[in-house]
C-alpha cells in the first residue's frame, strides 16, 4: 500500500498548494538506505525540471567513499561521474513533521538519460524482482516489524550507549520485554512519533517493548513491498528526528549495545494470486501448499548468499549469535522464535512465513527485494525444505556466515541471486560493502587495547 494511492502529478500539485508548501525535500534511498538528495523552493519543483543526481552518490559506504580502482564497480558506474535524471514518485509525497516551515518530502526514482531505470538502485532493484513475481500472476504481500534501542544521547563514539533516562529520571537496568510500564516511560516521545506517523501516512500498527533496556519494536500492517519499503524509509528517519527532540538517539544498529539482544527486521511474507485473490501458500484444502514449501526452500538454499544484504555491516553479525532471539541457522518451524524462518498458526488466507534473519540495519528496499528473491526461485525451482524443526533450534549447527567478507564472496558467487537482482547491482554493491570493510580493519578496538596491549 502506498502512502498516497494513486497520486499523480496533478494530484501532488493540488495537495502541495493546498498545504501550502514552501519547501520540498527529494529524496533518493541510496544502497545503504541513507537518504540522498536536494531541497528545492516550491516554485522549482515541477514535474518538466527533473533533478538531477551524480551516479556515484548511489555507490558510496556508510561513510561517504568509493570503491578506487575496482573493475566490476567501474563498468557500472561511469568514471566520468555522469548525472542521473531523478523523477519524483507522487505516491511518496508526505509532509516533513518536524520542519519549522511547511515543508514536504518525496521519494524519487533514478532514470539514466535514455530513460531507463538506474538498475543498481534500491527501489529499482526492488520493483524488477516485483516484475517477475507479477509476470506469474503473483502478488508479494509483506509486513515489516522493526525493532531499535532508544539511548542517552553519546557524543563520543569511543565511549558505550547506554539506556535513555525516561519520566522517572531513572534509566533501565533490567529486562522489561512487553512491559506498559517501560514504554510508558518515553510517551511524550512516542506520542510524537504516532502523530507523526499519523500525519505522513505511515499506518503503523502496534508498539512493544522488546527485550533490551530501551529496545522497543515497531511494527507495520501488511501490503505492496514497495510501499511498506517507502514507509520504514521514513520510519526510520522520523524516529531519530522525534527521538531527538527529546534530548535522545534513536538506533537502527543490529547490536548497539554488547551484552544486550540485537535489533532484527522481521518480515512476514505471503503471495497471492493476482486472479483470485488467494493466498497460493494455501492449497483449495486450506492446507500447506507445495508452493509454500518450495518458498521456504528458496529461503533456505539462498538466504546465506544474501546474507551480504540483510547483515550489510560487520556490526551486523555480533547479532547472530545463539540464545539472544536471533536465528543461528536456516532452520523452519511453527510458531517457533528459535528458527530462522517462523510460520505464525493461522488460517489458510493468512498464512504467512516470516524471515527472522534480515537485521534492521538493512536497507529496506533491498531486503525485501532480496526476501522476496529467494521465495520466488523456490517456487520457480521447486525447491524442497528441510524437515520441520520441532524444538530449540539453538541447539543444532551454525548455517549462517559469520562475517562481512565470507558474506561477500557467497553473494558475489551466487548465479540465480544475480540473474534475480542484476548483475550491476551484484558488483556495485559489493564492491562498496568490501570497501566499508577495509576501512573498518584500520579501526583499532577498545577490546585489542584492553586485551592485547600489554599481554602478547
Amino acid at each position: 500500500m502506498a502512502i498516497r494511492e494513486n497520486f499523480s502529478y496533478t494530484d501532488m500539485d493540488e495537495w502541495l498548494n493546498a498545504k501550502r508548501v514552501t519547501e520540498i525535500e527529494c529524496l533518493v534511498p541510496d544502497l545503504t538506505g541513507v537518504a540522498r538528495g536536494k531541497i528545492l523552493p516550491r516554485v522549482k519543483f515541477t514535474e518538466e525540471r527533473g533533478m538531477r543526481l551524480p551516479e556515484a552518490v548511489l555507490g558510496m559506504t556508510v561513510t561517504g567513499n568509493s570503491p578506487v580502482g575496482d573493475e566490476a564497480y567501474d563498468k557500472a558506474i561511469s568514471s566520468t561521474d555522469r548525472d542521473m535524471i531523478l523523477k519524483a514518485d507522487p505516491t511518496t509525497i508526505t509532509m516533513v513533521p518536524w520542519a519549522v516551515d511547511p515543508t514536504a518530502q518525496v521519494i524519487h526514482d533514478c532514470y539514466f538519460a535514455d530513460g531507463e531505470l538506474v538498475d543498481f538502485a534500491p527501489r529499482s532493484v526492488l520493483r524488477r524482482v516485483l516484475k517477475l513475481y507479477a509476470e506469474k500472476g503473483w502478488k508479494p504481500l509483506v509486513a515489516p516489524e522493526l525493532e531499535f534501542y532508544l539511548t542517552a544521547k553519546n557524543i563520543d563514539p569511543d565511549l558505550p550507549l547506554a539506556a535513555p533516562i525516561g519520566r522517572s529520571g531513572r534509566a533501565e537496568t533490567s529486562r522489561q520485554v512487553y512491559s506498559i510500564d517501560a514504554v510508558n516511560e518515553f510517551d511524550p516521545l512516542f506520542e510524537d512519533i504516532y502523530d507523526y506517523c499519523d500525519l505522513m501516512n505511515l499506518d503503523v500498527d502496534t508498539l512493544i517493548h522488546e527485550i533490551g533496556a530501551g529496545q522497543m519494536e515497531i511494527n507495520f500492517q501488511h501490503g505492496d513491498p514497495l510501499g511498506l519499503a517507502d514507509k520504514v524509509f521514513y520510519f526510520k528517519r522520523t524516529l531519530r528526528e522525534a527521538a531527538l527532540k527529546h534530548d535522545m538517539y534513536a538506533t537502527f544498529m543490529a547490536k548497539p549495545m554488547a551484552g544486550e539482544p540485537g535489533s532484527a527486521m522481521h518480515v512476514h511474507q505471503s503471495v497471492v494470486d493476482v486472479k483470485t485473490g488467494r493466498n497460493i501458500f494455501s492449497g483449495e484444502d486450506g492446507n500447506e501448499s507445495k508452493l509454500f514449501h518450495q518458498y521456504i526452500g528458496g529461503l533456505q538454499r539462498y538466504m546465506p548468499s544474501a546474507m551480504a544484504i540483510v547483515a550489510p555491516y560487520v556490526n551486523s553479525y555480533r547479532r547472530i549469535v545463539r540464545h539472544t532471539a536471533a536465528p543461528i541457522n536456516l532452520q523452519w518451524g511453527i510458531d517457533n522464535r528459535t528458527v530462522g524462518f517462523r510460520v505464525p498458526v493461522s488460517g489458510a488466507q493468512d498464512r504467512r512465513i516470516e524471515n527472522r534473519i534480515i537485521g534492521a540495519d538493512a536497507n529496506p528496499y533491498l531486503a525485501l527485494a532480496v526476501t522476496l528473491a529467494c521465495g520466488y526461485l523456490g517456487m520457480v525451482d521447486a525447491l524442497e525444505p528441510t524437515p520441520i524443526v520441532e524444538g530449540s533450534a539453538y541447539k543444532m549447527p551454525v548455517e549462517l556466515p559469520q562475517g562481512l567478507p565470507e558474506a561477500l564472496n557467497l553473494v558475489r558467487n551466487e548465479t540465480r541471486l544475480r540473474e534475480v537482482l542484476g548483475d550491476r547491482f551484484i558488483d556495485v554493491y559489493s564492491a562498496i560493502k568490501e570497501l566499508e570493510h577495509q576501512e573498518f580493519m584500520t579501526v583499532i578496538s577498545p577490546w585489542e587495547r584492553e586485551h592485547l596491549l600489554l599481554h602478547v
